[in-house]
């Protein structure tokens, strides 16, 4: 089976040399057309992997990749000549799976495009369907980082879905402030404690934004639990 590759570059010449790359390498290619419907021509092709540059005409690459999340699950590489930590940072937060700063080898793509068609689509794939949780009306999408509410589509950023996918997934457990941290951050001598407060209001505020009825209990002493809807009187 050919793998299909959607590139989303607005550098006409960057991107018919990395389609030109692929195909030698028998992948099939498309190139985005329309920057408007980004994520309508990525729907119509079904890509088994996107390369996602973020400075793009009208919305960045960090929009685009928050929108396509809400539509696939396939991984999302951004390409970008940024090179700072914040601008990986980001792109994993919204919904990226990788980052390959440019000027690039093309060895370098090729691999880690490679490497990521491995773990979904190969011998290194789980071959199960996509992970969701299911509380009452409401669907937390792990890989899509979307919460759906009948039919409403929430976005999510990636440590709102983490908190959620946490406490959903455990409910109606209560959930550790140390567990959440360990999940969020992966050394968390260097996060202040107020931190994880924060992050927990956002998804607290998430909620009540869209007018979702569960919420989440600070258990004092003890960390979080999410009450579902039939719960919450």
């Amino acid at each position: 089976m050919k793998h299909r590759i959607f590139i989303v570059e607005d550098d006409v010449k960057i991107a018919k040399l990395l389609a030109g790359t692929l195909e030698k390498y028998q992948y099939e290619v498309a190139i985005i057309q329309d920057f408007d419907r980004v994520v309508e021509e990525c729907n119509a092709y079904n890509p088994h992997l996107v390369l996602l540059d973020i400075n793009l005409p009208i919305y960045d690459g960090y929009y685009w990749c928050r929108q396509l999340r809400q539509h696939t699950v396939c991984p999302i590489i951004f390409i970008s000549a940024r090179s700072g930590d914040m601008d990986q940072v980001f792109a994993l937060e919204n919904g990226g799976d990788d980052f390959i700063t440019k000027p690039f080898h093309y060895e370098i793509v090729l691999a880690k495009i490679k490497s990521h068609l491995r773990r979904s689509f190969g011998e290194y794939s789980p071959n199960q369907s996509e992970r969701m949780i299911v509380s009452g009306d409401l669907t937390l999408y792990i890989e899509r980082m979307t919460l759906q509410k009948g039919k409403e589509e929430i976005p999510l950023q990636k440590k709102e879905c983490v908190i959620l996918e946490l406490l959903m997934g455990e409910s109606p457990k209560v959930v550790s402030r140390e567990k959440l941290l360990e999940e969020l951050w992966d050394d968390q001598s260097f996060v202040d404690e107020n931190t994880l407060n924060v992050n927990m209001a956002r998804v607290r505020k998430k909620l009540t934004d869209y007018d979702v009825q569960s919420w989440i209990e600070t258990v004092r002493g003890a960390g979080y639990r999410f009450m579902p809807e039939s719960e919450v009187k």
